[in-house]
């Protein structure tokens, strides 16, 4: 099971990868804990050309946890479509189209305007540091799932290959 650590925004994050035989488990957490799990799936139609075909056409399934508001609840959706779109376009663990199950479990941040109070609903705006948090953890899934490609007896897929499945 591949593991990555990595300090992000001064917080310890770790990937943990696991491949079964019918989905994907793939959890990024800076608090130890598994957190929010969300299955992405993708209908068997759908061509896996390039991440805007891919991105449109996820469907996102609540396991277990909920966010705490709908500013975290559309960013948990944003991260489980972007890890589950670098696994089916860019790894030899997506070739199958097998669910991907991501579960999320990150520090909490500040608001764009530096408070630590919850934000509003309709607040959809990304503080910098959640860009920055965003940005890490998707370098840590390439890396993570370059490392299990490249792993003994596996099958190196280039991201950038058109691919019919």
């Amino acid at each position: 099971m591949p593991e990555l650590d990595h300090l992000i925004q001064g917080s310890k994050t770790k990937i943990i990868l696991q491949s079964f035989a019918d989905r994907i488990l793939i959890l990024v957490t800076q608090r130890g804990k598994v957190g929010n799990l969300i299955q992405a799936s993708i209908p068997p139609t759908t061509p896996l050309i390039s991440s805007e075909d891919v991105s449109s056409a996820i469907h996102l399934t609540p396991l277990l946890g909920a966010a705490p508001s709908a500013h975290l609840h559309t960013l948990h959706a944003l991260y489980a479509t972007q890890i589950a779109s670098h696994i089916w376009l860019g790894s030899r663990l997506g070739a199958d189209r097998r669910p991907v199950v991501v579960g999320i479990a990150l520090n909490r941040t500040k608001s764009p305007n530096g408070t630590d109070k919850d934000r509003d609903d309709d607040d959809l705006t990304l503080s910098d540091e959640e860009r920055s948090t965003f940005q890490g953890v998707m370098d840590m899934v390439k890396e993570i799932l370059t490392a299990a490609s490249n792993a003994p007896g596996a099958e190196a897929v280039d991201p950038n290959t058109e691919r019919d499945l």
